[in-house]
């Protein structure tokens, strides 16, 4: 089972993935500001219960954790205090939040995180060679159990291949959406692919983004097609 935890709502944009971020371009159709961060009102779902003392949510319920913002937003550290208490509460379900700042990793870290806790899984977001070169080897260094790389918005080509190793458990890529969507090249795409091959690394093609560079053929794709049309590229790859 999974379910979507968005603790506190609102980011400030930091690099250039941040560009036509999603979250300021729902903000702006409701008239409502992005840059300012809130606690939701869902902030403590996981540990909430029934009147029979069972918590609401079961055993084994996979948390989409903190995808309306940031959760190492430097805005929001004080609230992340209360949310590692309760993802170690909750050691019978996984948490998976994406970052962009993982250098603040360590800032309010539980005193018990140790080598890492064993039902957090940390996604690295890098759109580009800069940022991938800039955050992956602070990445690799921190204690952590379970590794993803994302590359969403995918905006250049990428050599990603020395931070790969068995300590990383997945990549997944994906091109840009929206009307100012910039292009995702289909190369890119292989490219990274093959350094995952190389490497045994599992490898997801997530979404092609709204402009799709194949074969010198520029497409423009609909949002609600642009998921079908990856994995019809057949490219996804898990190891045996």
């Amino acid at each position: 089972m999974g379910k979507m935890w968005n603790l506190w709502h609102g980011c400030r944009k930091l690099s250039e993935g941040c560009q036509n971020c999603y979250v300021y371009r729902v903000d702006a159709r409701y008239n409502r500001d992005a840059t300012q961060i809130s606690k939701n009102k869902c902030f403590d779902l996981p540990v909430r219960k029934r009147k029979n003392g069972d918590y609401s949510l079961p055993s084994d319920t996979f948390f989409w954790t903190c995808f309306t913002s940031d959760f190492l937003l430097k805005e929001a550290d004080e609230w992340r205090k209360e949310a590692w208490k309760m993802i170690r509460e909750r050691g019978d379900c996984k948490f998976l939040f994406i970052t962009k700042r993982i250098e603040r990793l360590t800032v309010n870290l539980p005193q018990d995180w140790g080598e890492g806790y064993d039902n957090v899984i940390i996604a690295v977001t890098c759109e580009n060679q800069k940022r991938a070169d800039e955050r992956l080897p602070v990445f690799k260094s921190l204690p952590i159990k379970h590794r993803i790389f994302v590359h969403e918005p995918l905006l250049s080509p990428l050599d990603i291949s020395p931070y790969l190793d068995k300590t990383v458990e997945e990549v997944v890529v994906g091109g840009e959406s929206g009307a100012e969507a910039r292009v995702c090249d289909f190369n890119w795409v292989l490219s990274i692919r093959d350094q995952c091959l190389a490497k045994d690394i599992p490898f997801k093609f997530k979404q092609t983004g709204t402009h799709f560079l194949k074969e010198g053929r520029l497409y423009k794709i609909p949002r609600k097609q642009q998921h079908s049309q990856a994995q019809k590229a057949e490219l996804n790859y898990k190891t045996t």
